[in-house]
């Protein structure tokens, strides 16, 4: 199993069932959107785009020039795309096939 900083338990098992079980776009955001506060969603999405950016090969600096985000977040997602569980690069190789909005 990957590695999670929390213990794998009923709760943790049950979040990922609910998201394993949206069906499309709008039910992310209806689901997503009573679960998470505006600014922890638009974290988590800043995240998958420093992911995303990192895997181009963009630098920190022209990271931080394109999207307003700290050194120490483009430094987290970083250390998780080359020693973390390979969640990421999992997730971005998904999505270079799919479709915009899919």
């Amino acid at each position: 199993m990957p590695r999670i900083r929390n213990e794998p338990n009923d709760s943790i098992d049950t979040l990922f069932q609910a998201v394993l079980s949206l069906r499309d776009l709008d039910e992310c955001y209806r689901f997503f959107g009573d679960l998470l506060t505006v600014q922890e969603l638009a974290a988590f999405a800043q995240r998958l785009q420093v992911a995303r950016m990192l895997a181009q090969g963009k630098t920190y600096e022209a990271i931080r020039a394109e999207i307003a985000t700290s050194s120490s977040t483009i430094t987290r997602v970083n250390t998780e795309l080359r020693y973390g569980s390979g969640g990421y690069s999992m997730v971005l190789e998904r999505l270079q096939g799919a479709p915009p909005g899919k």
